[in-house]
């Protein structure tokens, strides 16, 4: 059982950042894949980035390569979210998932999940 906590949203100009946080319990939480998530109003949730459980192999969608950045600490059984250079679509709520599959872009293939955390950006 892990259980996920994100923080770190809020709201932010475009051209801005902001840094997500999600905190895991559980003494399980280095043998898990993590992912991001976002769903914005109206829309499906969709992948936006994953970590492996060594934090070596990372993957991003292709809207938010290049200006988001997933990092993990196994030891603080933490994963983060640097997003920089965002902008008005990338407001949504951002959930965290763990995955015991590797690191997946398809939302099945996690088995945890927080609660989500609001980013909302304007232009």
């Amino acid at each position: 059982q892990v259980q996920l906590v994100e923080s770190g949203g809020g709201l932010v100009q475009a051209g801005g950042s902001l840094r997500l946080s999600c905190a895991a319990s559980g003494r399980t939480f280095s043998t898990y894949s993590m992912g991001w998530f976002r769903q914005a109003p109206g829309k499906e949730r969709e992948f936006v980035a994953a970590v492996g459980w060594s934090g070596g192999n990372t993957d991003y969608a292709d809207s938010v390569k290049g200006r988001f950045t997933i990092s993990r600490d196994n030891a603080k059984n933490t994963v983060a979210l640097q997003m920089n250079s965002l902008k008005p679509e990338d407001t949504a709520v951002y959930y965290c998932a763990a995955s015991p599959a590797g690191t997946k872009r398809y939302a099945r293939n996690y088995s945890y999940w927080g609660q989500g955390t609001q980013v909302t950006v304007s232009s």
